[in-house]
């Protein structure tokens, strides 16, 4: 059971979610973290990653290390994505293995789950249909990344859980316009009106297609809770049980940053939409007991805050 003197591991601490973890850990009063940036390890060195992990003899770790991106970025650098997040994984997990970490949280995403699936999406559904072809090859590296994890589980009787968090924002996100997520790309481009005095957002696609997004204190806080837990599961969706289109986050979005203004939406309808509808079914979180805290409003507040801190 993971504790205070525990000697844990963040793989990709300056990340999105890796960092939200470091924070959650340092509040609950976990001191021996341990974090290494990218000129300091090389993730994807195979040797590297092995002489880490016996040097250091660690408790718990915590997978947040990847490749990511937006649909642009996915889409265009696709041998990248595959190569990169395989390479990372693999290393982390099988060097968790051979100096003797039996519990291990590996971050996968819910891009893994088939486009056109059942909605809302359970557990289940993994390798039931065809995936998104702009993230195809992020998501089969996750896929892997999961499959290594069950296979570790199954033959090695290690305590490896794959946790599928929802579309994720929040402090320390990428803003970058060609490689974001739609939802820090909506909070730059609201940002962006409000200083230009501007009255038109663009957005891609036609703002129809639906996404659930959670807040990332809330994925770090279900990382601790479930490296905690003791599951017979694999892996759990995490997320919030709502979704909305586009159009209403970017709605959302820009009553919160430009209030009291009109402003008009334009559709990019040669961009793509991306998976039509995507909304995880969370019932096996919740009878595990977790469930999300941050409401939508005050998580655009608090991301918003941050974005204008880090500019």
């Amino acid at each position: 059971m993971i504790n205070k003197k525990s000697k844990i591991y963040i793989a990709g601490h300056n990340g999105l979610v890796g960092s939200a973890i470091l924070r959650k850990l340092k509040d609950k009063g976990y001191r021996n973290i341990i974090y290494k940036s990218k000129k300091q390890l090389d993730l994807k060195n195979q040797a590297k990653v092995l002489n880490f992990f016996k040097k250091h003899k660690l408790d718990f770790v915590f997978i947040a290390a990847a490749k990511v991106g937006g649909i642009f970025s996915n889409n265009k650098y696709k041998a990248e994505y595959i190569f990169d997040n395989l390479s990372i994984q693999s290393n982390l997990i099988h060097s968790a293995y051979l100096t003797g970490v039996k519990d291990l949280i590996f971050l996968g995403s819910s891009c893994v789950y088939p486009r056109n699936c059942k909605q809302p999406i359970k557990e289940s559904y993994l390798l039931s249909g065809e995936l998104e072809k702009t993230n195809d090859a992020y998501a089969v590296a996750k896929i892997a990344g999961i499959k290594m994890c069950e296979s570790y589980n199954y033959q090695y009787k290690t305590n490896y859980k794959c946790l599928m968090p929802t579309n994720t924002f929040g402090p320390n996100d990428n803003y970058d316009s060609l490689n974001s997520h739609f939802f820090p790309a909506l909070i730059k481009k609201s940002h962006q009106l409000k200083l230009n005095n501007k009255n038109e957002l663009v957005i891609w696609g036609n703002g129809k297609a639906k996404r659930e997004v959670i807040y990332v204190d809330d994925v770090a806080d279900a990382c601790l809770y479930f490296m905690k837990k003791k599951i017979k599961e694999t892996i759990i969706n995490i997320g919030t049980g709502n979704d909305y289109t586009i159009k209403e986050y970017a709605n959302k979005i820009l009553q919160q940053i430009v209030p009291n203004k009109k402003i008009f939406i334009k559709y990019e309808f040669k961009k793509p939409n991306g998976t039509p509808r995507k909304v995880l079914d969370i019932s096996l979180a919740k009878m595990y007991g977790w469930r999300h805290k941050t409401k939508l409003k005050e998580a655009i507040l608090k991301t918003y805050q941050s974005f204008i801190n880090q500019k």
